[in-house]
């Protein structure tokens, strides 16, 4: 709005600039701001932290929303609102990643054994309580050579990727590799139980076998019920998101490749967690074991 001829106006009939700025209700400073050409402070400073905050988004390979763009910003000592982040992210034309829809990959055995649920929904993270409780699902990852199917291990304790694996199939050798690869990255004790759906890899005898030789208790959610594994839902979830899925890989080979980087590069060591309060996970266990 050109507020000049308003001014002139006003001038000439003998009103002052101030009640000319009252009756457009606008302040002073901006009037003078705007007639100078000389941005104010807060516009600068708007400028400024719209640069660090596309930065921020930058890094974070695009996945970053307000909240957690927020949350970076003030682990790095940058002082600001999150209303304010939020509205810049909105200025700049940035957003997060968003969830796709989901491809079944559990399918439970009706002759399966039962065994009892030993986590009973109780996912928060706990300092003291590392490699003692684990769980691990399966998911897909679309690749113009076929599905490509990824396992893995998460220590409830600190959300860390201790374990996974990749494979072109759903046989219960994907989940027993990337069990064999927790154990044999975090020796855990033997107390250590591991939670999983129904889905007929973790029940079966040969998946059995496998714990009961590293003295692992084997524990399974309800038949249909998502929140019964929670967490382990949740990263794919975030893996979905963040891992550009947009459209196919053009191998396996490619896929898995960019899954190690993105798990071992990104998430246990420089990915945000709320849930953490916004720590990465090896963070989180370097924290609880100083302390």
């Amino acid at each position: 709005m050109n507020i000049n001829p308003f001014i002139e106006a006003e001038k000439q009939a003998g009103h002052s600039i101030k009640r000319v700025c009252e009756l457009l209700k606008v302040s002073r400073a901006a009037f003078y701001c705007r007639r100078t050409g000389v941005p104010g402070a807060r516009a600068l400073r708007d400028a400024e932290l719209s640069g660090r905050i596309s930065e921020v988004h930058q890094a974070s390979r695009g996945t970053y929303g307000a909240p957690r763009v927020h949350a970076a910003l003030k682990r790095e000592g940058t002082v600001c609102g999150r209303r304010r982040v939020a509205r810049l992210i909105r200025a700049a034309g940035l957003t997060g990643r968003h969830c796709r829809r989901k491809h079944r990959t559990t399918v439970c055995d009706p002759a399966a054994p039962s065994r009892p649920d030993l986590v009973d929904r109780d996912f928060q993270p706990d300092p003291a309580a590392a490699d003692t409780r684990w769980c691990g699902d399966i998911t897909y990852i679309p690749t113009h050579e076929g599905w490509l199917y990824l396992a893995t291990v998460i220590d409830i304790a600190s959300r860390r990727v201790v374990g996974w694996a990749t494979a072109d199939h759903l046989r219960t050798g994907l989940v027993a590799d990337a069990l064999r690869a927790a154990c044999h990255r975090r020796r855990p004790p033997a107390s250590v139980i591991f939670h999983s759906d129904r889905g007929c890899q973790y029940t079966s005898r040969e998946f059995a076998e496998l714990a009961d030789s590293f003295g692992i208790r084997l524990s399974v959610g309800r038949t249909g019920q998502c929140w019964d594994n929670a967490l382990a839902e949740s990263f794919f979830a975030t893996l979905k998101r963040e891992l550009p899925c947009d459209s196919p890989w053009p191998s396996k080979a490619a896929a898995h490749a960019a899954i190690f980087e993105w798990v071992e590069s990104w998430y246990n060591l420089k990915r945000l967690h709320s849930s953490l309060g916004y720590r990465t996970p090896a963070d989180y266990e370097a924290a609880a074991t100083a302390a």
